[in-house]
């Protein structure tokens, strides 16, 4: 038999779980950088929301995925806190926000990391790198929250004032990132109005934006020009916060860099590699630009 079709590239399996990910770009980021790096990756979206299926369904795909040979997962809402009795080990990163987005399958074990941190405080860097940040206001204190509220301090923020309508989760946040980076460093935001005021910038931890909860995730009035105004949402790249922040003058960061920054983390865990940042920011680019994301 002839073996000339064969394709002889050593071949890897990932996915991502969450609710309401069919437009999630990140299995079109790893399969593209694996190709690029001579892998044949399948990359594939295990979506709650098309399943018919609840958070309380984590430990039948985890299951499913170790026994069908995944490499790892990609972790998303909501089910970064809740996966994390169902691992064997956590990273150091992964234990300090109590919140994991990559699974990996090593030696018969589940070992959780987290990328979200590292791949915020990348992209911010990159897009807000000289901005005041003694006064930061984040919004949202959920899996997300917890990462870009370790970040945003270990890139020098001064005092983060944390709001969440759910109080408990924001004091949780609060008290992780306490012990991490001392007293003083964090708030649970009581007066949005008054902190907003005092601001140096804003960052939006929260769904309201993406195109399944559309709007704004605060009132418009609490924005001003020296504001700079941060995303984690990147479907749609511009939001209703960020397009009227643009409007009044505003800096801006989109979710773009965490989204790619994430990614090139756990491609990094997934298969052993080191992926071409650079060329995995130029692709994102190019699939946002495109005026209709291809779906798997």
């Amino acid at each position: 038999m002839s073996t000339s079709g064969w394709d002889a590239r050593p071949s890897l399996l990932a996915g991502l779980i969450g609710t309401g990910i069919g437009g999630s770009l990140t299995p079109a980021m790893h399969e593209r950088e694996g190709a690029e790096q001579g892998l044949r990756l399948v990359y594939r979206r295990i979506d709650l929301t098309e399943l018919g299926l609840g958070v309380e369904a984590l430990p039948e795909l985890l299951t499913a995925a170790q026994r069908f040979g995944f490499a790892g997962l990609n972790i998303t809402h909501p089910c970064k806190q809740a996966v994390i009795p169902l691992l064997d080990e956590l990273s150091e990163d992964a234990r300090a926000l109590g919140a994991v987005n990559t699974v990996v399958f090593e030696d018969g074990k589940r070992i959780g990391h987290n990328t979200d941190g590292s791949g915020f405080a990348e992209g911010f860097r990159r897009g807000l790198p000289d901005v005041r940040r003694e006064r930061v206001v984040q919004l949202g204190a959920g899996g997300a929250g917890s990462a870009v509220a370790h970040a945003l301090l270990g890139l020098g923020v001064g005092r983060l004032a944390i709001h969440d309508p759910d109080k408990a989760k924001a004091a949780a946040v609060v008290a992780s990132v306490t012990a991490r980076f001392g007293e003083g460093c964090a708030v649970v935001c009581e007066d949005l109005g008054a902190e907003m005021a005092a601001a140096d910038g804003l960052v939006n931890c929260t769904p309201i934006g993406m195109a399944k909860y559309p709007g704004l995730p605060l009132p418009e009035e609490m924005l001003r020009p020296a504001l700079w105004v941060a995303e984690i949402i990147y479907f749609p790249l511009e939001t209703a916060l960020l397009r009227k922040a643009r409007s009044l003058g505003c800096r801006t960061l989109d979710g773009g860099g965490m989204a790619v920054f994430q990614a090139v983390g756990a491609f990094r865990f997934f298969t052993g590699l080191e992926p071409d940042a650079g060329r995995m920011v130029r692709h994102f680019a190019s699939m946002v630009a495109a005026p209709e994301p291809a779906k798997a």
